[in-house]
């Protein structure tokens, strides 16, 4: 494309822009259709940013230096509807991106530079992940406020989860922002999670501004990344407008952003301006009728449940009488005793809060998810929240081992069924159900992780109960079997190529894509594969990559059925008897696998205590002492064991079968046989 460029390019360069349909381009054209955009945006911004050096302001060269057509084409929806203003003061917007992308990093360098803290406050890394769990995983499980003040303008922030199973947490905080920012990584390009989320977004209408992240990697190849994200834009029907979205380069670790890779201010400044300028503000109904959707549930033990949302409309003040609408027939009152509103990394108390703002709402007992706090007396109900269903679910029963009760406080079927229930409460994307006996309860959720992060969650608490394999959810259309499919993404180097394709043909993996990411000798694989070929293949790629592969998932769609699938090939290593394994027993035993337990442990019958090196399920007697003999030895022989391997909740949850279990207790965790299925096999 030959562009002659006089003293005014932009006249030149926009109708070209403006003349193509992004949805109707031949993929070739897209990038050069990409790069007329992003040159429009380079000399938009070398003409303003000219312009407005003589302003005083911090960040002032780069407030003329965005144009967002997201906002512009928002702000034109805005003149239809009369009865609904923009609020210019106010901000909200979601930060998403995939796991590992530096999300929450670069919400740290956020807080700091917009002096959320005093300069003599030490804070740790990772601000927003508070929760124990998520600081140990190094990734965000829940949904967080928090908020700055940018010049004259409140920045609402909610930073979400980037792993997939946890995709019901973005959906809900979705429903509270008018934009987001899509981080992705300036190496690994878009991802699954990335997908997902801006699906979700662009079905919402919401503006997007992409920062690619990590910009002083080595290896960093912003053009593929920023091309790669505009393909997904078109893949996934986003409008004209909405595919000239703004670019950001940043380095979330070192705090700095600016609007080209090689030139990054000193701060975060240029991403400041772009929030202000490309994000609308809410579009709110400042006279209408009281309406706020409960996106999020917290608890506190002096307030009680607290209702966490955005006001669509309306003025909530505190000690006013509300109505409480799950749906038009059912409504009940309730009076807001306490108001807070999100001010930098806290909450603060209030009087009143307008539409278009983030708020707390305290008083309203047992509030739900999706449920509407309106006006007393014309308040309507708001569209309730939808979450995709699970895919995968598990059995939560009672412990029926001989050490119950050793370790943990809550033992009983109605202490589980409790706790099962509540958590419903506020994890959307979960269901619980009754099982086949009083004490065992079937929980479904998005993926393994999703329902393994409640069972650690319990057992931290104090919980004490047994979980069986996970399980696919399938679905039965036109007297066909469908089961789900997923995407998954494997990143691996050249020489462990050979056996993780092998693995993933085995569990019915079909590839779609394969290249080279950067020049860090690793190679990126895209299969669709059947969920249930996914249980225990993570296990088995960090197996046979060495520890080097990296694998994401999400979910796909539901497909036909892929056929028998064997996720296991070997056996495993059960107890003989109830007691303490010792030295001696062990020493013969580890001839046959590999242990999962060393001397002085307390074992039962029937509990898992290695792997077996063939297939099928071996009994062996670990407790076995050294008889004692009138023969005197010169010499005692040195046993020497090997060292025994550590599974996790996670391994353990990816490794038993059909007839096993977990035992899960506040100390221990630990495999058994299930006794039912024995008892079968015996009657048969």
């Amino acid at each position: 494309m030959d562009m002659a460029i006089t003293s005014n390019p932009i006249s030149q360069i926009t109708p070209k822009v403006t003349i193509f349909s992004s949805r109707n381009i031949e993929p070739t054209k897209r990038n050069s259709i990409r790069n007329i955009s992003w040159l429009k945006r380079q000399f938009l911004g070398s003409n303003l940013s000219i312009k407005s050096k003589s302003k005083s302001s911090k960040f002032t060269p780069f407030r003329n230096s965005v144009k967002c057509s997201v906002s512009e084409v928002t702000d034109t929806t805005t003149e239809k509807k009369t009865q609904l203003v923009r609020r210019n003061d106010i901000r909200n917007i979601a930060i998403v991106a995939h796991v590992d992308h530096g999300k929450t990093t670069l919400v740290d360098a956020m807080l700091r530079q917009s002096k959320v803290f005093r300069d003599n406050q030490v804070m740790q890394e990772r601000i927003m992940d508070s929760n124990d769990l998520e600081r140990e995983r190094g990734i965000t499980i829940l949904s967080k406020n928090t908020s700055i003040t940018y010049h004259d303008t409140k920045i609402n922030i909610i930073d979400t989860p980037g792993h997939s199973d946890f995709g019901g947490e973005v959906e809900r905080v979705l429903n509270m922002v008018e934009g987001i920012l899509l981080v992705v990584d300036s190496v690994e390009g878009p991802m699954p999670q990335t997908r997902f989320v801006l699906k979700k977004a662009l079905e919402f209408g919401h503006a997007v501004v992409v920062v690619v992240n990590k910009i002083d990697r080595p290896s960093a190849r912003p053009d593929f990344v920023i091309n790669s994200t505009f393909e997904l834009f078109i893949e996934l029907n986003a409008s004209d407008e909405q595919c000239d979205f703004q670019v950001i380069y940043a380095s979330g670790l070192r705090g700095k952003a600016g609007l080209s890779p090689e030139n990054l201010s000193d701060d975060l400044g240029p991403l400041f301006e772009t929030i202000v300028r490309c994000i609308p503000g809410p579009q709110i109904a400042k006279d209408g009728v009281l309406q706020m959707l409960a996106t999020n549930i917290e608890y506190d033990e002096h307030k009680g449940r607290i209702a966490i949302g955005r006001l669509h409309a309306g003025t909530l003040r505190k000690g006013m009488d509300v109505k409480v609408c799950s749906s038009e027939d059912e409504c009940r009152f309730a009076r807001v005793s306490e108001l807070f509103v999100y001010e930098k990394f806290f909450r603060v108390p209030t009087e009143m809060v307008e539409a278009g703002d983030i708020c707390a709402v305290c008083g309203v007992d047992n509030i739900q998810i999706g449920e509407t706090i309106a006006d007393k007396a014309d308040g309507k109900p708001l569209p309730a929240i939808r979450v995709e269903e699970p895919t995968v679910r598990m059995a939560f029963s009672i412990n029926t081992s001989p050490f119950v009760g050793r370790a943990g406080k809550y033992v009983t079927s109605r202490n589980l069924r409790d706790r099962l229930y509540r958590e419903l409460e506020r994890n959307l994307a979960m269901k619980v159900e009754d099982g086949e006996t009083s004490d065992t309860f079937i929980v479904s959720g998005r993926g393994t992780l999703h329902i393994t992060i409640l069972i650690e969650n319990m057992r931290r608490e104090g919980y004490e109960f047994m979980v069986g394999p996970p399980k696919v959810i399938n679905k039965r259309v036109d007297d066909k079997l469908l089961e789900p499919y997923e995407i998954a993404i494997v990143e691996v180097p050249e020489e462990y190529m050979g056996p993780v394709v092998e693995l993933l043909g085995r569990r019915r993996g079909q590839m779609v894509d394969m290249q080279g990411t950067g020049s860090e000798g690793t190679t990126m694989m895209k299969y669709r594969i059947p969920t249930r070929g996914l249980l225990g293949l993570r296990n088995s790629i960090l197996t046979v990559s060495r520890g080097t592969a990296i694998l994401n998932t999400i979910f796909d769609e539901y497909g036909s059925w892929a056929g028998d699938i064997n996720t296991r090939d070997l056996g495993s290593l059960v107890a003989f008897e109830d007691g303490t394994s010792t030295s001696y027993a062990l020493s013969s035993s580890q001839d046959r696998g590999q242990m999962f337990i060393g001397p002085g442990v307390d074992v039962y019958k029937g509990q898992i205590i290695g792997i077996h090196q063939r297939p099928g399920d071996l009994s062996l007697n670990v407790c076995k002492k050294k008889a004692a003999t009138n023969v005197r030895s010169n010499k005692d022989v040195t046993v020497v064991l090997d060292t025994p391997m550590e599974y996790s909740l996670d391994d353990c949850i990816e490794y038993i079968q059909e007839d096993e279990l977990v035992e899960v207790t506040p100390s221990s965790i630990r495999m058994c046989k299930n006794p039912k299925f024995s008892k079968k096999s015996n009657r048969n």
